[in-house]
This record gives C-alpha cells, sequence and structure tokens, in this order.
C-alpha cells in the first residue's frame, strides 16, 4: 500500500509461502500470480501442528541448538543462521496462530498458482493435494528437500518462467 501497487506476483518460500497462500485466500485481488512455495500438503491436513511449530520456535530461540532433541526444528535454526535471519521473529511466526487461515478457501482462488516444492520435502508432504486443491496451479518439484531446495538454481528457473508467463512486466 505503502508503495502505491495496486497489484503484484507474490512468492513465498516456508513460512512466507503460508503467508502467501495466507494472502492469496484474503486479497485475491491483489495478486496477477502466486508462488506457494516450501509448503506442501502438511498445510492442507494440519498433522503434528502446534507441536510441530513449537518445536520449531523453541529451536529458534535456544542458546544452545544441541540441546534441541528434534531434528527438524534444528534443521530450521541452522539454516535461519545460514541465510542471517531474524531468529526471534521467525519464532514469533511460529508461535502466531496466522489469524486463523483457513487453507481450504485456496479451491476458491482464480488466480494463477505455483506450488514449487523440493523433491525430497519430506517436512511439509508431497504437494500433490496442495497442488489439486487450487484450481489450475501447476506443481512444480525441484532437486532437495526442505531446507537445500531453496537454493537450488532449478527453484529460481522455476519462478522465472512461471512469473514470465503470467506477469506482463517484461524480463530483463
Amino acid at each position: 500500500d505503502h508503495l502505491a501497487i495496486d497489484v503484484t506476483d507474490l512468492m513465498g518460500y516456508s513460512m512466507g509461502g503460508i503467508i502467501a497462500a495466507s494472502l492469496l485466500v484474503r486479497h485475491p485481488e491483489r495478486f496477477r500470480s502466486v508462488i506457494i512455495g516450501g509448503v506442501g500438503d502438511r498445510l492442507i491436513d494440519r498433522n503434528g501442528g502446534r507441536e510441530r511449530t513449537d518445536a520449531i520456535a523453541s529451536a529458534l530461540e535456544a542458546r544452545d541448538t544441541s540441546a534441541t532433541a528434534d531434528e527438524t526444528a534444528r534443521g530450521f535454526r541452522v539454516f535461519a543462521e545460514r541465510t542471517g535471519a531474524d531468529l526471534a521473529a521467525l519464532a514469533a511466526v511460529q508461535r502466531a496462530s496466522r489469524g486463523g487461515f483457513d487453507p481450504q478457501k485456496l479451491r476458491e482462488t482464480t488466480r494463477p498458482v505455483m506450488v514449487l516444492i523440493g523433491e525430497g520435502d519430506t517436512l511439509v508432504g508431497s504437494g500433490d493435494g496442495l497442488a489439486a486443491m487450487i484450481p489450475g496451479a501447476r506443481l512444480v518439484r525441484v532437486p532437495g528437500d526442505h531446507l537445500t531446495a531453496v537454493v537450488q538454481p532449478a527453484l529460481k528457473s522455476a519462478a522465472i518462467e512461471f512469473l514470465a508467463e503470467h506477469s506482463p512486466i517484461p524480463a530483463r
């Protein structure tokens, strides 16, 4: 809003992918296309929900990650540190209720959507069910798991290709 941009393309990965899905449901008129990255079927089946996010938040807040028993949560912490992320902010996002976002509302979207996921991402689920519930969604798998797919050149290429197809902005 502060940039006076009425309609844009949106991409988010992992927590950002959940936020992108939530924004798509709440404000579909604001987006030409949306890429939901690093988010799979667990978004719709909610397996492990609060327990999983609390473990991740605790790992992000821990002074010493060696005390974190949950391997996935420890992996999130390592990834966040490598990318220079704000650990406290990420922990707060994990603990937030996210405003009661209902992923089933994704069934109503008319915007072009790509579900972009690592082929070895066991953390979030395969993405098949999520892509199937979104009308016309494209499912793209790239090499890697949840923490390594985001740095794969194939992820960047897939995103650029999708945006070039759905965005009127010419590629440079």
